[in-house]
């Protein structure tokens, strides 16, 4: 008898569970949007849950499995979630109907780095975003870019200094010391003189890349109940990390002795905006109500976070794929190499931001590496209020979550013809004109894209010129014949490193 009462627990037990893991999964059918079939607990999260696929991918492949709709059905866990594929339809969400889709979703706790651009409540991003917008302005970065420059020769003479010893490298991390060190002295003011492995700055930083882009428990909670942190009001980052910018921080404010100095960089602008104590901005709510933001060390420390992640990982990644891609494709390096020259002739060997900007092929390629490899994905927004999609019926409900895969839409044959091709030419000037403004977005679209975006350009531009000035790169015996992402990360990487061959130009 007692062993039978046991049974009937342990069946009643499973069956709760089973039902509190499928009880939402007729949501779509009901209101006739199809979709895969979703599966208890993981609804349609399973390989990336797992850990099989990264999460870019697996949208992509939502995507491409449904290709006469231009809605599809999912589940996050047991959320029921939308995977836009219509490109009209992301333009209104995205940029025409912003105001009811600008939150991303997550809410996170003030408590650590939470309060930041990317991850910040729309009154808040709108009062940081407004305020910290022109430091990204044309003349602020011609303004960085002797520090850029700087940090490239140092860049440069480091990789002359390996490759007399040995021509095959990873590139990822060799790279990565170059963003590092700029990062560094743009947002700053730090000169790190030594970018090898024995610098603890550089240890440290490493260590927090790893666990930042990193996916973990906290973020598949994340996805299941993303208020959970901000009611809990714990903090989604890892405490060192924390402390570690805070420490920064508060070290850049006493050595300028809490005044903005001549560098005009990063920390200049947040030292003004902390001489103001607060910000006051407009509440989107519906009702003309003034607010007040206060600049407390959180918030300070939280930017600085988000433009190390902005900057670093994300230019090191980019570079990584474009040279791989260039490695494999010598035509169009060579193409490349000859711009570069010639260019940089024009200027009389100087690397002004004149003089990136002339290089029209140069952009071709960054463009159409980051087609093929967009690196922050899905793109992801949260609906403010009920909202009805136009053209169709289907009402998405109020906090419900919609994606958009940037990979899915960069690799769809309807708008880039043979996408598994690497071709530049896709973004000449009449290309790019003739192709819907949301065909290609691999730093998000509208208004909540990625503030970095040009800072990052801007560095890798030079990092690129100046490497290639100097070097080819090659196909090694260990390249990588095709790639696999890394789905143990939160941005696009590879799953092995790349090695290629660095060779000194002739």
């Amino acid at each position: 008898m007692e062993s039978m009462y046991i049974s009937l627990v342990f069946i009643a037990v499973l069956y709760s569970l089973y039902y509190y893991f499928t009880r939402t999964f007729n949501y779509w059918k009901t209101r006739g949007v199809v979709g895969p079939e979703p599966i208890p607990l993981f609804g349609n999260n399973i390989y990336s849950a797992l850990r099989y696929k990264s999460y870019g991918e697996a949208a992509a492949d939502v995507y491409h499995q449904f290709p006469n709709e231009k809605i599809v059905g999912i589940y996050r866990m047991t959320a029921p979630t939308l995977l836009i594929r219509d490109l009209d339809i992301i333009k209104h969400i995205m940029i025409k109907d912003f105001d009811q889709f600008s939150d991303r979703g997550v809410e996170l706790s003030k408590e650590g780095l939470g309060e930041n651009l990317f991850h910040a409540d729309t009154d808040t991003w709108r009062a940081l975003r407004n305020r910290f917008t022109p430091l990204f302005t044309s003349g602020k970065l011609k303004n960085m870019i002797y520090l850029m420059t700087e940090r490239g020769d140092q860049f440069i003479k480091y990789v002359e200094s390996i490759t007399e010893k040995q021509i095959e490298h990873k590139i990822h991390p060799l790279v990565q010391r170059y963003t590092l060190s700029t990062i560094a002295a743009c947002a700053f003011g730090m000169d790190i003189d030594d970018i090898t492995d024995n610098n603890p700055i550089i240890k440290t930083l490493y260590r927090i890349d790893h666990e930042i882009f990193t996916l973990n428990v906290a973020f598949e909670v994340v996805l299941m109940y993303p208020t959970l942190f901000k009611k809990l009001n714990l903090s989604f980052f890892p405490k060192y990390v924390t402390e570690f910018f805070h420490k920064l921080t508060s070290s850049v404010i006493r050595e300028r002795q809490g005044k903005p100095t001549d560098r005009k960089d990063f920390m200049d602008l947040i030292l003004e905006l902390r001489n103001q104590k607060e910000i006051q901005f407009t509440k989107k709510n519906g009702i003309d109500e003034k607010m007040y933001l206060e600049i407390s060390e959180n918030v300070i420390a939280a930017q600085s976070f988000i433009f190390f992640a902005g900057g670093y990982e994300t230019s090191a990644t980019t570079m990584t794929y474009m040279l791989y891609l260039l490695a494999k494709n010598p035509h169009i390096q060579d193409k490349l190499h000859q711009e570069i020259d010639k260019i940089l002739e024009n200027h009389d060997g100087q690397l002004t931001y004149e003089t990136i900007q002339d290089m029209a092929y140069l952009r071709q390629v960054f463009d159409e590496t980051l087609r093929l490899f967009p690196l922050v994905e899905p793109l992801q927004r949260c609906a403010k209020s009920e909202y009805k999609i136009p053209g169709t019926d289907i009402v998405i409900e109020k906090d419900q979550i919609v994606l958009a895969s940037a990979r899915g839409i960069h690799y769809d044959p309807k708008y880039y013809p043979n996408p598994e091709v690497f071709d530049p030419e896709r973004f000449n000037a009449e290309n790019a004109a003739a192709r819907h403004p949301c065909a290609y977005m691999p730093f998000g679209i509208g208004p909540r894209n990625c503030i970095v975006m040009r800072f990052a350009k801007m560095q890798s531009s030079i990092c690129i010129i100046k490497f290639l000035s100097k070097f080819r790169v090659e196909p090694s015996e260990n390249t990588l014949k095709e790639m696999k992402f890394n789905p143990k990360r939160a941005v696009m990487s590879p799953s092995d490193g790349i090695l290629l061959n660095i060779v000194r130009r002739k």
